[in-house]
């Protein structure tokens, strides 16, 4: 399937609420470096600078990223080039090298009015717990959630 007809059909609308997910490249763990992570958190703060989204919570693991966001005035497709352009470009930037760094398309799934938010907050910032890559949670540093 072309990345195209990934989002065809597609609809995003300001102040609406996503869960999203990107993989890299054939599943490299570039965020296995501490500096690599920090610099794609940094991607995810600058796009709520800008006014794109609100990242509400997020965790980044070695292959991929979960969040929470919430449109502001970007569309979601917009946002999602943005910060995997940016991204990818720092990521290339620091490991010295080139080339793809994220999967065509992400998943994402709009949020319905009744979800608990915190509920999917807590279950997007356990991942490193469930992977195994932690023993708690306050020993991992790519995380963050407004609530928690």
């Amino acid at each position: 399937m072309a990345y195209n007809d990934l989002l065809r059909g597609r609809y995003s609308e300001p102040g609406r609420e996503y869960l999203v997910t990107a993989v890299t490249h054939q599943r490299e763990a570039h965020f296995n470096s501490f500096d690599v992570a920090r610099s794609l958190i940094r991607t995810f703060r600058e796009s709520h600078q800008a006014g794109q989204a609100e990242w509400l919570a997020f965790v980044v693991m070695p292959d991929h990223f979960h969040a929470l966001l919430r449109l502001r005035q970007s569309s979601l497709p917009a946002v999602m080039r943005t910060v995997r352009g940016s991204s990818a470009r720092r990521v290339n930037r620091s490991l010295g090298r080139s080339g793809r760094v994220w999967q065509p398309g992400y998943h994402d799934r709009a949020l319905r009015s009744e979800e608990d938010r915190v509920a999917v907050a807590r279950y997007i910032v356990a991942n490193p717990l469930r992977a195994g890559l932690t023993e708690r949670l306050a020993d991992y540093p790519h995380w963050d959630a407004v609530w928690l």
